[in-house]
């Protein structure tokens, strides 16, 4: 497992609202030095999501709320305000390093439900494509339980899975786990890799250690596990120095989690093991044999389908013989699907009558059966 940041592709990095903002407001120098890290990474040909917190500390200055805990209704305006300010500083900074900002306002269960899921990778990932930063806020104007508990990091954790991301950084107040809270107890051990998240590590887990954050290590060790599960590896660092990404690249103190298996298998695995299908989809030859060598279903390869699925669900794949051969994600609710069976990707917006994706089911949200691919 590799440590440094430049040898991950697909790189995430969250950040915390304690590094943004400050009793003066935004700390701007630090967020320049962040994109001046970012401009590295993409400079080097990798792409770069950002998972921000702080738009309900910086927006509880910007309309003069006391400190202290905040009434929902208050923390919910306070974001309404922080997140115009902090997507302007973004879009500004970046755009003074040739970089392009793209902000996406999420809550959990936008990665939760499969249908918003689906729209939210598939913006991330044309974002992406077009060279552009995603600039992640948890969409605190309207969420709740998001706000109470702290789940930012945990949302960092299912962005980047979302993504399939290489790498989750975690930029924190503290550069990584101990044993126990270093600033209680003199005696804790820190951990510079944790392979597997035990009730023992869970144990470590601290409470939260500033008064502009709403998490802990407790949403953190949370994060490394939804990570780890996916493919993914975490690195929790210190985020309170300027250039917090060289810094981690240089080899600075910090706790890694490493994936036990890529995003792509992780994914596929999880498709394979853990979705009811809710339909059916059947294949003819050509499209049996393209899906072997890896590539998308399209709908040309279509001979019929069964069952009221929805656009997201899982649904089974079967050849000319009824065997089944493989499940996926569908990429289109039946009705439409239907009247999709055997035509050609580009007649989908005739039909339609709007644009539409080119697959049936994308070749990364598609696993075939062993015995399937096997024959391959």
């Amino acid at each position: 497992m590799s440590r440094r940041p430049s040898d991950y592709q697909r790189i995430c990095v969250k950040i915390g609202s304690a590094l943004l903002v400050d009793e003066n407001g935004l700390r701007r120098e630090w967020l320049q030095s962040l994109c001046d890290d970012l401009k590295m990474l993409t400079d080097a040909g990798k792409e770069v999501i950002v998972v921000s917190s702080g738009s309900i500390a910086l927006g509880r200055r910007v309309l003069g709320l006391p400190k202290g805990l905040l009434k929902l209704e208050q923390a919910q305006a306070a974001a309404a305000v922080g997140q115009i300010a902090l997507a302007q500083a973004y879009s500004e900074i970046l755009r003074e390093r040739d970089l392009s900002a793209g902000q996406i306002l999420l809550t959990l269960q936008d990665t939760e439900e499969r249908r918003r899921y689906l729209n939210a990778r598939e913006t991330i990932g044309t974002l992406l494509k077009l060279k552009a930063v995603p600039i992640i806020n948890e969409n605190d104007s309207v969420a709740t339980n998001e706000i109470r508990y702290g789940d930012n990091d945990r949302l960092g954790a299912r962005v980047a899975t979302m993504a399939s991301a290489d790498l989750l950084v975690l930029l924190s107040d503290i550069d990584g786990l101990y044993t126990a809270p270093p600033q209680q107890n003199p005696d804790a051990v820190f951990l510079p890799e944790v392979p597997q998240i035990t009730p023992k590590i869970e144990a470590m887990a601290g409470s939260a250690g500033s008064a502009m954050a709403s998490g802990g290590m407790k949403t953190k060790i949370d994060a490394g596990k939804i990570a780890q599960a996916a493919g993914t590896t975490m690195a929790i660092c210190s985020g309170k120095v300027m250039n917090p990404l060289q810094a981690l690249e240089n080899g600075t103190r910090s706790t890694w989690f490493p994936a036990q298996d890529s995003p792509t298998k992780a994914r596929k695995r999880w498709i394979s093991g853990h979705l009811k299908p809710t339909g059916v989809v059947h294949l003819d030859n050509g499209a049996l044999k393209a899906v072997r060598a890896g590539k998308s279903l399209l709908p040309a390869g279509i001979t019929a389908t069964e069952g009221a699925f929805r656009r997201g669900d899982a649904v089974q794949l079967q050849d000319t013989q009824g065997n089944d051969v493989g499940r996926g994600l569908i990429t289109y609710d039946f009705g439409e699907a239907a009247l999709l069976i055997g035509r050609n990707s580009t007649e989908i917006e005739a039909i339609l009558g709007h644009p539409g994706r080119a697959e049936m089911i994308h070749r990364d949200d598609l696993v075939l059966t062993p015995d399937c691919s096997s024959d391959s």
